[in-house]
Protein backbone atom coordinates (compact mmCIF):
# COMPACT_ATOMS: atom_id res chain seq x y z
CA UNK A 1 0.00 0.00 0.00
CA UNK A 2 1.19 3.62 -0.78
CA UNK A 3 -0.17 6.60 1.01
CA UNK A 4 0.98 10.48 0.61
CA UNK A 5 1.54 12.58 3.88
CA UNK A 6 1.19 15.98 3.29
CA UNK A 7 2.15 19.36 6.02
CA UNK A 8 1.49 22.92 6.62
CA UNK A 9 4.85 23.80 6.93
CA UNK A 10 7.25 27.38 6.47
CA UNK A 11 4.93 29.31 8.75
CA UNK A 12 7.12 31.72 10.47
CA UNK A 13 7.82 35.36 9.24
CA UNK A 14 10.96 36.96 10.02
CA UNK A 15 12.86 36.13 12.98
CA UNK A 16 10.17 34.40 14.08
CA UNK A 17 9.73 30.37 14.11
CA UNK A 18 6.78 28.16 13.58
CA UNK A 19 7.53 24.43 14.42
CA UNK A 20 10.31 22.42 13.80
CA UNK A 21 10.43 22.41 9.95
CA UNK A 22 13.23 20.41 9.39
CA UNK A 23 12.79 17.18 11.33
CA UNK A 24 9.38 17.50 10.13
CA UNK A 25 10.47 17.25 6.29
CA UNK A 26 12.14 14.56 6.91
CA UNK A 27 8.74 12.06 8.26
CA UNK A 28 6.70 13.15 4.46
CA UNK A 29 6.43 12.99 1.05
CA UNK A 30 4.84 16.57 0.60
CA UNK A 31 5.37 20.34 1.81
CA UNK A 32 2.56 22.61 1.25
CA UNK A 33 5.03 25.86 1.52
CA UNK A 34 3.14 28.89 2.97
CA UNK A 35 3.16 31.93 0.27
CA UNK A 36 4.08 34.95 2.45
CA UNK A 37 0.36 36.13 3.37
CA UNK A 38 -0.81 34.18 6.34
CA UNK A 39 2.58 33.14 6.93
CA UNK A 40 6.08 32.97 5.45
CA UNK A 41 8.60 35.35 4.02
CA UNK A 42 10.83 34.96 0.87
CA UNK A 43 14.06 33.84 3.06
CA UNK A 44 11.55 31.41 5.01
CA UNK A 45 10.16 29.78 1.51
CA UNK A 46 13.23 29.37 0.39
CA UNK A 47 14.86 27.68 2.70
CA UNK A 48 11.66 25.42 2.93
CA UNK A 49 12.15 24.65 -0.70
CA UNK A 50 15.74 23.69 -0.04
CA UNK A 51 14.98 21.13 3.10
CA UNK A 52 12.11 19.81 0.68
CA UNK A 53 14.58 19.11 -2.56
CA UNK A 54 16.61 17.96 -0.16
CA UNK A 55 14.83 15.14 1.48
CA UNK A 56 13.29 14.48 -2.12
CA UNK A 57 9.65 15.86 -0.38
CA UNK A 58 7.33 17.52 -3.42
CA UNK A 59 6.68 21.22 -3.38
CA UNK A 60 3.06 22.99 -3.01
CA UNK A 61 2.05 26.50 -2.30
CA UNK A 62 -0.31 26.78 0.79
CA UNK A 63 -1.82 29.99 0.07
CA UNK A 64 -4.35 31.77 2.45
CA UNK A 65 -6.09 35.13 3.44
CA UNK A 66 -3.64 38.16 3.83
CA UNK A 67 -3.96 37.98 7.88
CA UNK A 68 -0.37 37.14 9.15
CA UNK A 69 -1.96 38.50 12.46
CA UNK A 70 -4.78 35.98 12.61
CA UNK A 71 -2.30 33.49 11.15
CA UNK A 72 -5.11 32.71 7.76
CA UNK A 73 -7.45 31.71 10.60
CA UNK A 74 -10.10 34.44 10.65
CA UNK A 75 -12.89 34.59 7.66
CA UNK A 76 -12.50 37.52 4.84
CA UNK A 77 -15.21 37.92 2.19
CA UNK A 78 -13.62 39.03 -0.85
CA UNK A 79 -14.70 39.07 -4.03
CA UNK A 80 -14.41 36.01 -5.97
CA UNK A 81 -12.46 37.72 -8.68
CA UNK A 82 -9.82 39.25 -6.50
CA UNK A 83 -9.51 35.77 -4.51
CA UNK A 84 -8.89 34.32 -7.56
CA UNK A 85 -5.97 36.44 -8.65
CA UNK A 86 -5.05 36.48 -4.79
CA UNK A 87 -4.41 32.91 -5.28
CA UNK A 88 -2.39 32.71 -8.25
CA UNK A 89 -0.24 35.70 -7.17
CA UNK A 90 0.77 33.48 -4.01
CA UNK A 91 1.55 30.45 -6.04
CA UNK A 92 3.56 32.35 -9.04
CA UNK A 93 5.63 33.62 -5.57
CA UNK A 94 6.84 30.38 -4.47
CA UNK A 95 7.00 29.09 -8.53
CA UNK A 96 9.81 31.64 -9.18
CA UNK A 97 11.70 31.35 -5.78
CA UNK A 98 11.20 27.13 -6.16
CA UNK A 99 12.99 27.78 -9.45
CA UNK A 100 15.59 29.59 -8.58
CA UNK A 101 16.58 26.54 -6.66
CA UNK A 102 16.09 24.05 -9.40
CA UNK A 103 12.69 22.56 -7.64
CA UNK A 104 9.33 23.12 -9.14
CA UNK A 105 5.84 23.56 -7.13
CA UNK A 106 3.52 20.44 -7.97
CA UNK A 107 0.31 20.99 -5.45
CA UNK A 108 -1.51 23.54 -4.14
CA UNK A 109 -3.53 23.22 -0.64
CA UNK A 110 -5.45 26.27 0.81
CA UNK A 111 -4.80 27.48 4.39
CA UNK A 112 -7.35 27.76 7.05
CA UNK A 113 -10.03 30.06 7.20
CA UNK A 114 -9.74 29.92 3.03
CA UNK A 115 -9.88 26.06 2.64
CA UNK A 116 -12.77 25.70 5.53
CA UNK A 117 -14.55 28.43 3.61
CA UNK A 118 -14.04 26.80 0.09
CA UNK A 119 -15.20 23.21 1.76
CA UNK A 120 -18.78 24.28 1.87
CA UNK A 121 -18.94 27.31 -0.95
CA UNK A 122 -19.10 26.64 -4.48
CA UNK A 123 -17.78 29.87 -5.26
CA UNK A 124 -15.01 30.24 -3.27
CA UNK A 125 -14.05 26.58 -4.39
CA UNK A 126 -13.94 27.94 -7.90
CA UNK A 127 -12.04 30.52 -7.15
CA UNK A 128 -9.03 29.26 -5.58
CA UNK A 129 -9.25 26.46 -8.58
CA UNK A 130 -9.53 29.24 -11.73
CA UNK A 131 -6.25 30.98 -9.37
CA UNK A 132 -4.61 27.39 -9.58
CA UNK A 133 -5.30 26.93 -13.05
CA UNK A 134 -4.33 30.06 -14.06
CA UNK A 135 -0.67 29.45 -12.64
CA UNK A 136 0.05 26.12 -13.88
CA UNK A 137 -3.07 23.84 -14.80
CA UNK A 138 -0.58 20.75 -14.28
CA UNK A 139 -1.03 21.60 -10.80
CA UNK A 140 -2.68 19.60 -8.73
CA UNK A 141 -5.27 21.01 -6.44
CA UNK A 142 -5.22 19.37 -2.51
CA UNK A 143 -8.95 19.58 -1.68
CA UNK A 144 -10.69 18.10 1.71
CA UNK A 145 -12.58 15.00 1.04
CA UNK A 146 -16.11 15.18 0.16
CA UNK A 147 -15.72 19.26 -0.85
CA UNK A 148 -16.78 21.73 -2.81
CA UNK A 149 -12.86 22.24 -4.14
CA UNK A 150 -13.33 18.48 -5.05
CA UNK A 151 -15.96 19.09 -7.40
CA UNK A 152 -14.84 22.77 -8.52
CA UNK A 153 -10.90 21.01 -9.16
CA UNK A 154 -13.13 18.59 -10.94
CA UNK A 155 -15.32 20.51 -13.39
CA UNK A 156 -12.24 22.88 -14.08
CA UNK A 157 -10.53 19.51 -15.69
CA UNK A 158 -7.63 19.88 -12.49
CA UNK A 159 -5.81 17.14 -11.20
CA UNK A 160 -7.28 16.84 -7.55
CA UNK A 161 -5.81 14.83 -4.68
CA UNK A 162 -8.40 14.28 -1.85
CA UNK A 163 -7.43 14.84 1.89
CA UNK A 164 -8.45 13.58 5.25
CA UNK A 165 -5.98 15.12 8.61
CA UNK A 166 -3.76 13.32 11.00
CA UNK A 167 -4.79 15.58 13.59
CA UNK A 168 -7.79 16.70 13.40
CA UNK A 169 -11.30 15.25 14.18
CA UNK A 170 -14.44 15.05 12.50
CA UNK A 171 -18.35 15.76 13.04
CA UNK A 172 -20.86 14.13 11.76
CA UNK A 173 -21.11 16.13 8.19
CA UNK A 174 -17.70 14.82 7.26
CA UNK A 175 -15.64 18.18 8.19
CA UNK A 176 -13.51 19.10 10.63
CA UNK A 177 -14.21 20.10 13.79
CA UNK A 178 -14.40 23.53 14.74
CA UNK A 179 -10.99 25.08 16.08
CA UNK A 180 -13.15 26.77 18.63
CA UNK A 181 -13.58 23.01 20.30
CA UNK A 182 -11.29 21.94 22.55
CA UNK A 183 -11.16 18.57 21.34
CA UNK A 184 -11.04 19.83 17.81
CA UNK A 185 -7.03 18.70 17.39
CA UNK A 186 -5.56 15.55 18.06
CA UNK A 187 -2.10 16.02 20.29
CA UNK A 188 -2.03 12.26 20.87
CA UNK A 189 0.73 10.29 18.68
CA UNK A 190 -0.97 6.80 19.29
CA UNK A 191 -4.56 8.28 18.73
CA UNK A 192 -3.58 10.26 15.28
CA UNK A 193 -1.54 6.95 14.39
CA UNK A 194 -4.35 4.66 14.77
CA UNK A 195 -7.01 7.49 12.95
CA UNK A 196 -4.77 7.40 9.99
CA UNK A 197 -4.64 3.86 9.18
CA UNK A 198 -8.05 3.26 9.80
CA UNK A 199 -9.04 5.83 7.24
CA UNK A 200 -6.60 3.96 5.30
CA UNK A 201 -7.24 0.35 5.63
CA UNK A 202 -11.75 1.09 5.33
CA UNK A 203 -11.90 3.85 3.29
CA UNK A 204 -14.22 6.09 5.16
CA UNK A 205 -13.83 8.51 8.42
CA UNK A 206 -15.54 8.27 11.55
CA UNK A 207 -16.95 11.17 13.42
CA UNK A 208 -16.25 12.18 16.75
CA UNK A 209 -19.65 10.22 17.30
CA UNK A 210 -18.75 7.20 15.71
CA UNK A 211 -20.05 8.32 12.39
CA UNK A 212 -19.06 6.10 9.45
CA UNK A 213 -18.06 8.49 6.73
CA UNK A 214 -16.99 6.25 2.96
CA UNK A 215 -13.98 8.45 1.74
CA UNK A 216 -11.74 8.07 -0.74
CA UNK A 217 -8.50 9.40 1.02
CA UNK A 218 -5.16 9.90 -1.20
CA UNK A 219 -2.93 12.69 1.13
CA UNK A 220 -3.27 13.52 4.46
CA UNK A 221 -1.96 16.56 6.53
CA UNK A 222 -0.25 17.08 9.35
CA UNK A 223 -0.45 20.69 10.54
CA UNK A 224 3.64 22.13 11.26
CA UNK A 225 2.75 24.50 13.63
CA UNK A 226 1.59 22.31 16.36
CA UNK A 227 4.16 21.65 18.99
CA UNK A 228 3.08 17.49 18.87
CA UNK A 229 3.78 17.15 15.22
CA UNK A 230 6.70 15.73 15.03
CA UNK A 231 5.98 12.88 17.91
CA UNK A 232 2.59 12.59 15.53
CA UNK A 233 4.56 11.62 12.58
CA UNK A 234 6.88 9.64 13.80
CA UNK A 235 4.32 7.54 15.56
CA UNK A 236 2.17 7.21 12.35
CA UNK A 237 5.23 6.45 10.60
CA UNK A 238 6.06 3.45 13.02
CA UNK A 239 2.57 2.07 12.23
CA UNK A 240 3.06 2.46 8.86
CA UNK A 241 6.18 0.19 8.94
CA UNK A 242 3.62 -2.41 10.63
CA UNK A 243 1.71 -2.77 8.25
CA UNK A 244 3.68 -2.65 5.01
CA UNK A 245 2.61 1.18 4.10
CA UNK A 246 5.03 2.88 2.05
CA UNK A 247 4.93 7.55 2.15
CA UNK A 248 4.53 8.52 -1.47
CA UNK A 249 4.61 12.01 -2.87
CA UNK A 250 1.25 13.58 -4.33
CA UNK A 251 1.94 13.30 -7.68
CA UNK A 252 3.30 9.39 -6.82
CA UNK A 253 -0.22 8.86 -5.20
CA UNK A 254 -1.85 9.52 -8.43
CA UNK A 255 0.10 7.99 -10.68
CA UNK A 256 1.91 11.16 -11.94
CA UNK A 257 5.40 10.11 -11.34
CA UNK A 258 8.15 11.84 -9.18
Amino acid sequence: MKININADIGEGFGKFRMGNDEELMRLIGSANIACGMHAGDPTIMVRTVEFAKRENVSIGAHPGFNDIWGFGRRQIRMDPRDLEYSVTYQIGALQALAASRGARVTHVKPHGALNNMAHDDPDIALAIGRGIKAADSDLIFVANVGSQMTRAGESLGLRVANESYVDRRYDDNGKMLSRELDNSVIRSPEEASQQVTRIIEEGALFSVNGKRIPAEVHTFCIHGDEPTAVPVMKAVRAKFVERGIDVVTIPEMLGLGA
